[in-house]
């Protein structure tokens, strides 16, 4: 489903993504995890298309999509969760949704909707209330669910779990595995990468903008260096 190619980026003169290749099957959950400053938001950014690439480049289910805009990703079926949630504060919960499917024009958003409430049902409880006055993990509901709404091949979620308690984070990951069942492949940004690895399918490891390590997300969380060096484990 997609391909990346020696993709490159940067910010100024500071190279962030130094020639990252990987590939998302359909179907499949793939975990992206390494240390803070890896690269790894910024290759989130590029694939949505909210951040430049320096070079290489992105193909989705065949088609080269680097040099199309956000918005036309989106409709192709690229949708993204982002770092820090990133609700519209003043807007409700139900309207956080709606803006989800901002480029959709059919009859069935309603039913997207129903589908997220029923997957975060707390979202359902507070869908005339303004998101800002969400908790932390009901935000990230909502981030996730508005993502949904676009209706996505390719989900992007980048730190899901950061800063919930562990028990949001035992829910969000069920979540993830769910949207798996459906249908819905996922490429997953997480700080606990233990927890990332346990899950998925496959993963790779970022350090300063390369990959280090891929493979089956069980051969990486058994693996002695990955271990050692990422994962907090001797």
């Amino acid at each position: 489903m997609l391909e990346v190619r020696d993709l490159r980026s940067a910010y100024g003169r500071i190279e962030v993504l130094k020639g990252v290749s990987l590939d998302v099957k359909a179907g499949e959950v793939v975990a992206l995890v390494g240390s803070n400053g890896a690269g790894k938001t910024t290759l989130l950014r590029s694939l949505s298309g909210v951040q430049p690439i320096t070079g290489g480049e992105i193909l989705f289910n065949g088609q080269r999509i680097d040099r199309l805009p956000p918005h036309r990703r989106v409709e192709l079926g690229i949708t993204q969760s982002p770092e820090g949630r990133q609700v519209f504060g003043p807007l409700t919960v139900e309207d956080n949704l709606r803006l989800g499917a901002y480029r959709r024009r059919d009859k069935e958003i309603g039913q997207d909707r129903d589908r997220v409430f029923a997957m975060f049902p707390v979202l359902a409880e507070k869908r005339h209330l303004l998101a800002g006055g969400l908790s932390g993990g009901q935000q990230q509901m909502l981030a996730i669910g508005r993502a949904l709404m676009g209706r996505p091949k390719l989900l992007l979620l980048d730190e899901p779990s950061l800063g919930l308690s562990p028990l949001l984070v035992d829910q969000i990951l069920d979540a993830i595995v769910s949207l798996r069942r459906d249908g819905i492949t996922v490429l997953l940004v997480e700080q606990n990468a233990s927890a990332a690895l346990a899950i998925a399918d496959r993963g790779y490891v970022l350090e300063t903008g390369k990959v280090a390590f891929s493979g089956a997300g069980s051969a990486l969380l058994a693996d002695p260096q990955v271990k050692a060096a990422y994962l907090g484990i001797d």
